[in-house]
């Protein structure tokens, strides 16, 4: 468990992306995302242009267009909601195909629509260039409270054992002939919760106990404490400056 660990997101290619310090890829993600949301949603060719900000940044990483996609449909659930919002609004309407649609409505549809799709966007290409390992070291190196991370990175060490235990509790409950599978059947699912729940806490307490006795601080030894020379940082500071560029000029 002391291995680093990679997240289903992470893709392997090797490209300079990758090769980036964890934390410049942090900054450039976070300051583009600042842009992006402060653009005024009428602002239409600016959003245009971090489209293609977006996507050739893609291909500079090597992430294929159609693994951005699938995974973008995570925000399904805002599109639906920024759907209604034209249908539901109030104040001036237009009619289009024999609807009446709220201006303000549409205006807000598009900005939930475009800048969620543009952040979920910059979030993938991170997660798909970062290893998990990398993203907390990163956190880390910016001054992230030492809680956050700590408990980021037990949660990471520990997320399989968890999983596994959960998985080896639902082959002894099935291999009892008990599967449940209705709502009044629930209280063998709960059951099954809590125990896991006592498990896990007792285990943290076995762990810290025996981390602290080994002369744990409260913060973990960092065995790569290479820190982005100022060329890393340049390199990704253009993805912010260039956004800010194109809001400047739309």
């Amino acid at each position: 468990m002391g291995a680093g660990h990679a997240h289903p997101l992470y893709l392997d290619r090797g490209g300079r992306v990758h090769r980036l310090a964890p934390e410049v890829k942090i900054m450039a993600v976070l300051l583009f995302t600042i842009v992006v949301v402060l653009t005024p949603p009428t602002s239409y060719p600016a959003f245009a242009g971090y489209f293609v900000l977006v996507a050739a940044l893609a291909v500079v990483a090597r992430v294929p267009a159609l693994w951005l996609l699938k995974r973008a449909t995570i925000e399904l659930p805002f599109v639906l909601l920024a759907i209604a919002l034209p249908i539901v609004g109030h104040g001036e309407r237009v009619q289009w195909l024999g609807m009446s649609l709220s201006v303000d409505g549409l205006h807000g549809a598009w900005n939930i629509f475009a800048k969620g799709t543009l952040g979920v966007l910059a979030s993938l290409l991170l997660a798909a260039t970062t290893t998990m390992r990398d993203l907390l070291l990163g956190l880390d190196r910016l001054r992230v409270p030492a809680v956050f991370t700590q408990i980021a990175t037990f949660m990471l060490r520990y997320l399989d054992v968890l999983a596994d235990d959960a998985r080896r509790m639902r082959i002894a409950r099935l291999s009892r002939g008990y599967d449940p599978r209705f709502l009044w059947q629930v209280k063998a699912f709960a059951v099954g919760v809590g125990s896991l729940f006592l498990r896990s806490y007792e285990r943290g307490e076995r762990v810290y106990l025996a981390m602290v006795s080994r002369g744990y601080t409260g913060r973990l030894p960092s065995p790569n404490d290479r820190r982005a020379p100022a060329g890393e940082w340049a390199a990704a500071a253009t993805l912010p400056l260039i956004s800010l560029g194109i809001a400047v000029l739309a």
